[in-house]
Protein backbone atom coordinates (compact mmCIF):
# COMPACT_ATOMS: atom_id res chain seq x y z
CA UNK A 1 0.00 0.00 0.00
CA UNK A 2 1.15 3.69 -0.82
CA UNK A 3 2.26 5.74 2.31
CA UNK A 4 -0.02 8.57 0.96
CA UNK A 5 -0.47 10.25 4.78
CA UNK A 6 1.72 11.84 7.87
CA UNK A 7 0.71 11.99 11.53
CA UNK A 8 1.05 15.22 13.63
CA UNK A 9 1.32 15.78 17.04
CA UNK A 10 1.42 18.99 18.66
CA UNK A 11 2.51 18.95 22.79
CA UNK A 12 1.79 21.85 24.80
CA UNK A 13 1.42 22.98 28.18
CA UNK A 14 -2.48 23.00 27.91
CA UNK A 15 -3.31 20.83 24.18
CA UNK A 16 -2.36 17.82 22.71
CA UNK A 17 -3.15 17.70 19.39
CA UNK A 18 -3.25 15.30 16.71
CA UNK A 19 -3.26 15.72 13.39
CA UNK A 20 -3.76 13.39 10.00
CA UNK A 21 -2.11 15.25 6.61
CA UNK A 22 -1.42 14.51 3.30
CA UNK A 23 1.99 14.75 1.49
CA UNK A 24 1.24 17.80 0.16
CA UNK A 25 0.45 18.86 4.22
CA UNK A 26 -3.27 19.34 3.21
CA UNK A 27 -4.91 18.93 6.57
CA UNK A 28 -7.40 16.05 6.22
CA UNK A 29 -8.47 15.69 9.88
CA UNK A 30 -7.33 17.25 13.56
CA UNK A 31 -8.40 16.60 17.31
CA UNK A 32 -7.60 18.54 20.38
CA UNK A 33 -7.37 16.67 23.68
CA UNK A 34 -6.49 18.81 27.08
CA UNK A 35 -3.00 18.52 28.54
CA UNK A 36 -3.97 18.73 31.94
CA UNK A 37 -5.88 15.24 31.80
CA UNK A 38 -2.94 13.65 31.65
CA UNK A 39 -1.22 14.21 34.83
CA UNK A 40 1.75 11.29 34.60
CA UNK A 41 4.31 10.79 32.49
CA UNK A 42 2.70 7.34 31.62
CA UNK A 43 -1.14 8.06 30.79
CA UNK A 44 0.42 10.92 28.61
CA UNK A 45 2.20 8.54 26.47
CA UNK A 46 -0.91 6.35 26.62
CA UNK A 47 -2.99 9.46 25.17
CA UNK A 48 -0.65 9.96 22.83
CA UNK A 49 -0.90 6.31 21.38
CA UNK A 50 -4.28 6.09 21.96
CA UNK A 51 -5.08 9.59 19.82
CA UNK A 52 -2.91 7.66 17.23
CA UNK A 53 -4.87 4.72 16.63
CA UNK A 54 -8.89 7.16 17.32
CA UNK A 55 -7.34 9.30 14.22
CA UNK A 56 -6.53 6.19 11.77
CA UNK A 57 -10.15 4.63 12.91
CA UNK A 58 -11.61 7.65 12.32
CA UNK A 59 -10.45 8.39 8.86
CA UNK A 60 -10.55 3.98 8.11
CA UNK A 61 -7.11 3.77 7.83
CA UNK A 62 -4.44 1.31 8.86
CA UNK A 63 -0.66 2.13 9.75
CA UNK A 64 0.81 0.86 5.84
CA UNK A 65 -0.84 4.40 4.43
CA UNK A 66 1.24 6.26 6.78
CA UNK A 67 4.53 7.44 6.37
CA UNK A 68 5.40 8.17 10.01
CA UNK A 69 4.87 10.45 13.23
CA UNK A 70 5.98 13.59 14.19
CA UNK A 71 5.64 15.21 17.54
CA UNK A 72 6.74 18.63 18.44
CA UNK A 73 7.04 19.00 22.23
CA UNK A 74 7.35 21.76 24.93
CA UNK A 75 10.95 21.56 26.03
CA UNK A 76 14.99 20.84 24.79
CA UNK A 77 15.55 17.63 22.85
CA UNK A 78 18.12 15.72 21.81
CA UNK A 79 16.59 14.53 18.36
CA UNK A 80 19.65 12.14 17.51
CA UNK A 81 19.18 9.79 20.43
CA UNK A 82 15.22 10.55 20.49
CA UNK A 83 15.07 11.60 24.07
CA UNK A 84 12.97 14.55 26.05
CA UNK A 85 15.33 15.96 28.30
CA UNK A 86 12.48 17.51 29.94
CA UNK A 87 9.71 19.88 29.56
CA UNK A 88 9.50 22.83 31.95
CA UNK A 89 5.88 23.14 32.45
CA UNK A 90 5.26 19.68 32.03
CA UNK A 91 5.98 17.42 35.42
CA UNK A 92 7.24 13.89 35.36
CA UNK A 93 9.38 14.35 32.37
CA UNK A 94 13.22 13.53 32.99
CA UNK A 95 15.49 12.21 30.10
CA UNK A 96 12.47 9.89 28.44
CA UNK A 97 13.74 8.06 25.48
CA UNK A 98 9.78 8.59 23.98
CA UNK A 99 11.34 8.43 20.17
CA UNK A 100 12.06 4.08 21.05
CA UNK A 101 8.93 3.53 23.35
CA UNK A 102 6.21 4.75 20.38
CA UNK A 103 8.09 3.54 17.31
CA UNK A 104 7.95 0.28 19.91
CA UNK A 105 4.48 0.36 20.39
CA UNK A 106 3.11 1.91 17.44
CA UNK A 107 5.25 0.70 14.72
CA UNK A 108 5.73 3.75 12.84
CA UNK A 109 8.97 5.92 12.09
CA UNK A 110 8.89 8.64 15.08
CA UNK A 111 10.76 12.19 14.76
CA UNK A 112 10.53 14.20 17.78
CA UNK A 113 11.75 18.02 18.21
CA UNK A 114 10.85 21.49 20.02
CA UNK A 115 7.46 22.43 19.36
CA UNK A 116 8.84 25.91 18.78
CA UNK A 117 11.72 24.64 16.15
CA UNK A 118 8.82 22.90 14.44
CA UNK A 119 6.79 25.95 14.11
CA UNK A 120 10.01 27.89 12.83
CA UNK A 121 10.46 25.09 10.39
CA UNK A 122 6.68 25.05 9.01
CA UNK A 123 7.07 29.33 8.91
CA UNK A 124 10.09 29.25 6.68
CA UNK A 125 9.16 26.82 4.59
CA UNK A 126 5.52 27.15 3.79
CA UNK A 127 4.66 30.76 5.99
CA UNK A 128 5.79 34.44 7.17
CA UNK A 129 9.84 33.71 7.25
CA UNK A 130 9.39 32.18 3.55
CA UNK A 131 11.94 33.36 1.48
CA UNK A 132 14.31 34.73 4.39
CA UNK A 133 18.23 33.47 5.14
CA UNK A 134 18.19 34.67 8.71
CA UNK A 135 14.41 34.42 10.95
CA UNK A 136 13.81 33.81 14.01
CA UNK A 137 10.13 32.56 15.09
CA UNK A 138 8.56 32.83 18.61
CA UNK A 139 5.63 31.07 20.12
CA UNK A 140 3.62 32.36 22.37
CA UNK A 141 1.44 30.55 24.71
CA UNK A 142 1.63 28.92 27.84
CA UNK A 143 5.57 28.93 27.64
CA UNK A 144 7.32 30.97 25.23
CA UNK A 145 9.71 28.94 22.86
CA UNK A 146 11.60 29.71 19.74
CA UNK A 147 13.47 28.80 16.86
CA UNK A 148 16.50 30.20 14.71
CA UNK A 149 16.47 29.69 10.94
CA UNK A 150 20.64 30.89 9.92
CA UNK A 151 21.50 30.82 6.46
CA UNK A 152 18.68 28.87 5.43
CA UNK A 153 18.81 26.17 8.10
CA UNK A 154 17.30 25.28 11.19
CA UNK A 155 20.01 26.03 13.81
CA UNK A 156 20.16 23.71 16.94
CA UNK A 157 23.27 24.23 18.68
CA UNK A 158 25.53 21.60 20.39
CA UNK A 159 23.00 20.26 22.42
CA UNK A 160 20.33 20.08 20.16
CA UNK A 161 18.63 22.96 22.66
CA UNK A 162 19.23 25.88 20.80
CA UNK A 163 16.44 28.71 20.33
CA UNK A 164 14.77 28.87 24.28
CA UNK A 165 14.50 32.20 23.95
CA UNK A 166 11.52 31.99 26.55
CA UNK A 167 14.14 31.32 28.77
CA UNK A 168 16.57 34.29 28.38
CA UNK A 169 16.97 35.95 31.76
CA UNK A 170 15.65 39.87 30.97
CA UNK A 171 16.10 40.67 34.86
CA UNK A 172 18.80 40.40 37.43
CA UNK A 173 16.20 39.58 39.83
CA UNK A 174 12.86 37.96 39.20
CA UNK A 175 10.21 34.86 39.54
CA UNK A 176 11.92 31.41 39.75
CA UNK A 177 11.06 29.94 36.55
CA UNK A 178 9.68 26.28 35.92
CA UNK A 179 13.21 25.25 33.97
CA UNK A 180 15.23 26.07 37.19
CA UNK A 181 16.25 30.16 36.05
CA UNK A 182 15.40 33.18 37.27
CA UNK A 183 13.51 35.99 36.04
CA UNK A 184 13.03 34.57 32.35
CA UNK A 185 11.21 35.93 29.67
CA UNK A 186 8.81 33.38 29.99
CA UNK A 187 7.86 34.18 33.64
CA UNK A 188 6.90 37.47 33.09
CA UNK A 189 4.67 37.10 29.40
CA UNK A 190 3.56 33.59 29.31
CA UNK A 191 -0.14 33.54 29.23
CA UNK A 192 -0.98 31.73 32.83
CA UNK A 193 1.15 35.57 34.05
CA UNK A 194 -0.65 37.68 31.56
CA UNK A 195 -4.14 36.22 32.76
CA UNK A 196 -3.36 36.40 36.61
CA UNK A 197 -2.05 39.98 36.03
CA UNK A 198 -5.33 40.75 34.35
CA UNK A 199 -7.30 38.87 36.56
CA UNK A 200 -5.97 41.49 39.00
CA UNK A 201 -6.82 44.40 36.67
CA UNK A 202 -10.33 43.80 36.35
CA UNK A 203 -11.33 41.80 39.69
CA UNK A 204 -12.46 38.44 37.38
CA UNK A 205 -11.18 35.59 35.67
CA UNK A 206 -10.94 36.77 31.99
CA UNK A 207 -9.48 34.72 28.74
CA UNK A 208 -6.35 35.92 26.30
CA UNK A 209 -9.46 36.41 23.93
CA UNK A 210 -11.09 38.41 25.99
CA UNK A 211 -8.40 40.73 26.60
CA UNK A 212 -7.02 40.94 23.30
CA UNK A 213 -10.84 42.15 22.35
CA UNK A 214 -10.95 44.82 24.71
CA UNK A 215 -7.43 46.03 23.81
CA UNK A 216 -9.15 46.42 20.61
CA UNK A 217 -12.13 48.16 21.98
CA UNK A 218 -10.13 50.52 23.48
CA UNK A 219 -10.07 49.35 27.17
CA UNK A 220 -7.15 51.46 28.81
CA UNK A 221 -6.66 48.27 31.53
CA UNK A 222 -6.63 45.80 28.52
CA UNK A 223 -4.47 47.86 26.13
CA UNK A 224 -2.30 48.53 29.33
CA UNK A 225 -1.87 45.07 30.17
CA UNK A 226 -0.77 44.10 26.24
CA UNK A 227 2.08 47.45 26.20
CA UNK A 228 4.05 45.74 29.12
CA UNK A 229 3.52 42.33 28.32
CA UNK A 230 5.14 44.18 24.71
CA UNK A 231 7.54 45.95 26.23
CA UNK A 232 8.98 43.14 28.01
CA UNK A 233 8.89 41.20 24.68
CA UNK A 234 10.86 43.73 23.19
CA UNK A 235 13.95 43.90 25.46
CA UNK A 236 14.52 40.17 25.03
CA UNK A 237 13.84 40.79 21.35
CA UNK A 238 16.56 43.61 20.91
CA UNK A 239 19.19 41.72 22.39
CA UNK A 240 17.92 38.83 19.81
CA UNK A 241 18.17 41.10 17.15
CA UNK A 242 21.77 42.55 18.49
CA UNK A 243 22.98 39.57 18.36
CA UNK A 244 21.74 37.39 15.41
CA UNK A 245 20.78 40.26 12.80
CA UNK A 246 17.87 38.46 11.37
CA UNK A 247 15.84 39.68 8.34
CA UNK A 248 12.48 38.99 10.22
CA UNK A 249 11.29 37.58 13.53
CA UNK A 250 8.11 35.57 13.21
CA UNK A 251 5.46 35.62 16.15
CA UNK A 252 3.08 32.93 16.71
CA UNK A 253 0.79 31.67 19.46
CA UNK A 254 -2.42 32.50 21.07
CA UNK A 255 -0.87 35.84 22.60
CA UNK A 256 0.30 36.78 18.89
CA UNK A 257 -3.46 37.14 18.33
CA UNK A 258 -3.36 40.62 20.82
CA UNK A 259 -2.61 41.71 17.28
CA UNK A 260 -1.64 45.88 16.87
CA UNK A 261 -1.45 46.51 20.41
CA UNK A 262 1.61 44.04 21.01
CA UNK A 263 3.16 44.16 17.55
CA UNK A 264 3.25 47.93 17.57
CA UNK A 265 4.97 48.12 21.03
CA UNK A 266 7.39 45.25 19.76
CA UNK A 267 8.29 46.99 16.90
CA UNK A 268 8.63 50.58 18.82
CA UNK A 269 10.64 48.98 21.80
CA UNK A 270 13.27 47.21 19.16
CA UNK A 271 13.28 50.50 17.03
CA UNK A 272 14.24 52.71 19.81
CA UNK A 273 16.32 50.17 21.85
CA UNK A 274 18.33 47.82 19.82
CA UNK A 275 21.21 48.76 17.54
CA UNK A 276 20.23 51.30 14.51
CA UNK A 277 21.48 48.95 12.02
CA UNK A 278 20.11 45.40 13.00
CA UNK A 279 17.05 47.64 14.23
CA UNK A 280 16.32 49.06 10.75
CA UNK A 281 16.61 45.99 9.09
CA UNK A 282 14.66 43.23 11.04
CA UNK A 283 11.08 42.67 9.98
CA UNK A 284 8.52 42.02 12.57
CA UNK A 285 5.54 39.76 11.27
CA UNK A 286 2.91 37.46 12.81
CA UNK A 287 3.14 33.40 12.17
CA UNK A 288 1.11 33.03 8.76
CA UNK A 289 0.15 29.34 9.72
CA UNK A 290 -1.79 30.06 12.70
CA UNK A 291 -2.48 27.06 15.41
CA UNK A 292 -1.60 24.73 13.38
CA UNK A 293 2.04 26.06 12.61
CA UNK A 294 3.58 23.18 15.14
CA UNK A 295 1.51 20.36 13.36
CA UNK A 296 2.98 21.38 9.76
CA UNK A 297 6.20 21.47 11.02
CA UNK A 298 5.95 17.79 12.44
CA UNK A 299 4.68 16.71 9.19
CA UNK A 300 7.52 18.58 7.30
CA UNK A 301 10.10 16.43 9.65
CA UNK A 302 8.44 13.22 8.89
CA UNK A 303 8.38 13.94 5.09
CA UNK A 304 11.82 15.52 4.74
CA UNK A 305 13.39 13.16 8.11
CA UNK A 306 15.70 15.18 10.47
CA UNK A 307 18.68 16.82 8.84
CA UNK A 308 21.77 16.51 11.01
Amino acid sequence: MKKNFILAIDLGGTNLKIALFNLQFRLKARKVFSTQCFAKKAILIQAILDSVENILKENALDLNAVLGLGLGLPGPIDIRRGIVHFFPNIPGWKRVGLKKILERRIGLPVFIDNDANLMCLAEHKLGSARGFMNAVCLTLGTGVGGGIIIEGRLYRGVDNAAGEIGHMPINEHGSNCNCGGIACLETYIGNKRILSYAKRIFKRKISLEELSLLAKMGNKGAKDIWSEVASRLGIALCGVVNLLNPDVIVLGGGIANAGRVLFQGVRQTISSRAMSIQAKHVKILKARLGNDAGLIGAAIMVKEGVRL
